[in-house]
């Protein structure tokens, strides 16, 4: 008599178990969809930058039309983060993940808004001759804003609080830089270097370096929000709170419990 046992057959995964790997592939497609986004709008910086001081008004207008694949992107992103929370009902801190991504694309897509507003700037002071001290310090913003988002978007891959928080304080190179040029735009109209529509064009440009590196200091805000439950703004709440006499902290990772 045979001593062979028949081949037991591969149970079927259970229903729920199915839906939740297809949940989780769903999250992870979304956060790859957020560096594919990041990484779109920091080739933006050097591509601006160039037609900035090349003054190719070709160029210029590649850079704003290529802005369509970034918007388009955006709305995705967004609509995809939306349509999780609506069917999947996620808890705690997944729920909270995708609210910290939904917010934190906006941030991305104006960084690439701003790099369409200094081609459209460019466009309008053409012909300008920039000082090299003017384009030294506008090659320096650049580099400066450009790594700052770039470390924003690091941040949020590997969940790092700490190189979040530490944005706001690696933002004060491009402050500093953007106060810098703001002197020499005064001295080159002064010197007859550059006329007053021109100047008031660079004013405008520096603001928008600036300002994407104020993007990339939020971002880091909502990395930290994602990973801990915490935003600047419970600061001022707790002390609103506190001379209320009602504070409640608001609830941070170590609180809840994940689903």
């Amino acid at each position: 008599m045979s001593s062979h046992q028949p081949e037991q057959p591969i149970p079927e995964p259970k229903p729920e178990t199915t839906q939740r790997l297809a949940y989780h592939r769903e999250l992870e497609e979304l956060a790859s969809g957020v560096l594919r986004l990041g990484a779109m709008a920091c080739e933006t910086i050097p591509q601006g930058t160039e037609v900035l001081l090349a003054g190719d008004l070709a160029d210029a207008q590649a850079v704003i039309d290529a802005d369509d694949e970034i918007d388009a992107l955006t709305v995705e992103l967004e609509e995809k983060c939306y349509a999780i929370i609506a069917l999947q009902a996620p808890m705690a801190g997944e729920l909270r993940r995708l609210i910290a991504i939904s917010k934190l694309v906006a941030e991305i897509e104006r960084s690439a808004d701003l790099m369409v507003n200094i081609c459209k700037a460019s466009r309008r002071m053409y012909g300008a001759e920039l000082t090299p001290r003017i384009r030294g310090v506008l090659a320096s913003m650049s580099r400066e804003a450009n790594k700052l988002l770039r470390l924003s978007l690091d941040a949020f891959a590997d969940e790092n609080v700490s190189l979040a928080a530490a944005l706001g304080d690696i933002d004060d190179k491009l402050d500093q830089l953007n106060r810098d040029i703001v002197e020499e735009i005064f001295e080159a109209h002064a010197a007859e270097s550059i006329d007053l529509a021109a100047a008031v064009q660079l004013a405008l440009i520096a603001r928008y370096y600036e300002r994407i590196g104020d993007h990339a200091v939020n971002i880091g805000e909502r990395v930290t929000y994602m990973v801990t439950g915490w935003l600047p703004e419970h600061d001022g709440l707790l002390r609103v709170q506190n001379r209320a006499g009602t504070g409640n902290a608001p609830a941070t990772a170590s609180d809840e419990t994940s689903s």
